[in-house]
């Protein structure tokens, strides 16, 4: 109805634009999807075998739900980004900005079995962690492409509304975090939001789980 209005205005049709002072209404705050621990679990073990690709693709995915990155700052870190024995990698966010953040064990294991059995048999060109089956760095749509066989493979949905997405284990990531007490300015430094205002959206998903558990566990939950 404003897009009519103005094209009236415009079209010489009426004088005044009726619509102009009416807001649009808000639209719904979309929470994040996030998976279910044993989904996340299932989504990682869903690699299988030891050749050089499944072993890239086991690390990036470990990557992925164990430093949070975005997708593209998983496939476009380097090498020399990467402190496993330390357990961190330097992270280059949106706007220039970089961050450190921690890696686990399981992502560590992953990766140094990648650098060291899988990388140099994919006869790398450049300095990026993750490459394709040419040498070359790998790019955000096959790394998509990994992320959606995979959760194929574990039995996730790949298509629709709840279709396993790349930033799905970023939301998981950041969700977990927070229903395993972290501090929300915490998992803010760790996703790299600029306001604490993005990371609040997280706060709440744990909200509507908090709420979940206790609906089916407390005795007088319904009347």
């Amino acid at each position: 109805m404003r897009g009519l209005h103005r094209f009236a205005v415009r079209e010489g049709l009426v004088a005044d634009d009726a619509s102009r002072d009416v807001k649009p209404p808000s639209l719904p705050r979309r929470l994040p999807k996030a998976l279910e621990v044993d989904e996340v679990l299932r989504l990682l073990e869903s690699v299988r075998g030891d050749g050089p690709l499944e072993l890239r693709d086991r690390a990036l995915l470990e990557f992925l739900y164990g430093t949070g990155a975005r997708i593209s700052e998983a496939v476009g870190a380097a090498v020399d980004d990467l402190d496993l024995t330390g357990g961190s990698v330097t992270l280059h966010g949106k706007g220039g900005r970089t961050r450190i953040v921690p890696v686990g064990g399981y992502a560590r294991a992953a990766l140094d079995a990648y650098l060291v059995r899988a990388r140099p048999a994919l006869a790398a060109r450049g300095p990026a962690v993750f490459l394709n089956a040419r040498g070359g760095p790998l790019s955000r749509q096959s790394a998509w492409a990994i992320l959606r066989k995979a959760a194929g493979a574990a039995g996730l949905p790949v298509e629709g509304t709840r279709a396993v997405s790349p930033h799905t284990l970023r939301h998981s990531y950041a969700t977990h975090l927070l229903d395993g007490g972290a501090d929300v300015r915490v998992v803010q430094e760790l996703l790299g939001h600029a306001s604490v205002t993005t990371t609040q959206v997280y706060t709440l998903v744990t909200v509507e789980r908090l709420r979940e558990v206790y609906a089916t566990a407390h005795p007088r939950a319904h009347s």
